[in-house]
């Protein structure tokens, strides 16, 4: 049985029209919005770290630090906060602070404990079109010493037993005839540079100033547990004991 509207058209007919209106209509919203959503996602920002991209601001920077290296490692950043690390001296100091952006560049203002000597504030400067470098100043919080100026590179330490002058004593163990022709000075040193490149930031300063001369050098840690290789550790105590055989012997031993 068959109804009509007005006596001008069947009541099934108009259903018809207007489900096939509605569907058409969901349809074009459905579009817009993914088109929308789309546009949203792939549109560029100015905020580091967003749409899962890596951070150019966090990571570690080295340099030359006055007499020294440092090594300056920005961990973390959160809103306008911002948490690392220095590593120079034979120090490990955390720092925290606030980054803001000031214009294009981001200017960090950060401060170590304050509980040790040598801790003091950086405020450090980076530039997005130079994100492998970080330029600042320290100044330490004992007066009478002056601040540093510096300008450090985005380097990361990474282990390497092949590099140095002695690499075999990273990668097999020693034996004898190795070491026994070798003067004091020279078995010193062998046995820091295997400390050296595990990245130990060394607290004697003629030790500092070999090793940083090294371009392979990355100060990383002051604790060196938990890092030598079972042959280091064999190697380091066979060079320990040539070592003081040289200081006994002086003139008489090696060559």
């Amino acid at each position: 049985m068959q109804y009509k509207n007005n006596g001008s058209f069947h009541l099934p007919a108009a259903l018809m029209l207007l489900a096939v209106f509605t569907l058409s209509s969901c349809k074009d919203k459905k579009s817009g919005s993914a088109e929308t959503e789309n546009e949203a996602i792939e549109k560029p920002t100015d905020t580091p770290g967003a749409n899962n991209q890596p951070d150019y601001r966090l990571g570690s920077f080295v340099g030359a630090f006055g007499e020294n290296k440092i090594t300056l490692l920005i961990s973390s950043i959160k809103a306008d906060s911002v948490q690392g690390r220095s590593i120079v001296a034979g120090n490990d100091r955390p720092f925290a602070g606030t980054i803001k952006k000031e214009n294009t560049l981001w200017k960090i203002h950060a401060a170590e404990p304050g509980d040790h000597k040598d801790d003091g504030v950086f405020d450090l400067v980076m530039d997005p079109a130079k994100a492998d470098a970080v330029m600042g100043t320290f100044t330490a919080n004992d007066a009478k010493r002056p601040a540093k100026t510096f300008a450090l590179d985005r380097k990361k330490f990474s282990y390497d037993p092949a590099v140095g002058n002695y690499p075999t004593a990273s990668q097999r163990l020693l034996t004898a005839e190795d070491v026994e022709n070798e003067m004091k000075e020279d078995l010193e040193f062998m046995r820091n540079e295997i400390f050296a490149r595990h990245g130990f930031c060394f607290n004697k300063k003629h030790l500092r100033q070999q090793f940083e001369l090294q371009d392979w050098y990355v100060p990383n840690t002051v604790d060196i547990k938990g890092f030598l290789t079972e042959i280091e550790k064999k190697n380091i105590a066979l060079i320990k004991r040539y070592e003081k055989y040289a200081e006994e012997y002086g003139d008489e031993y090696g060559r």
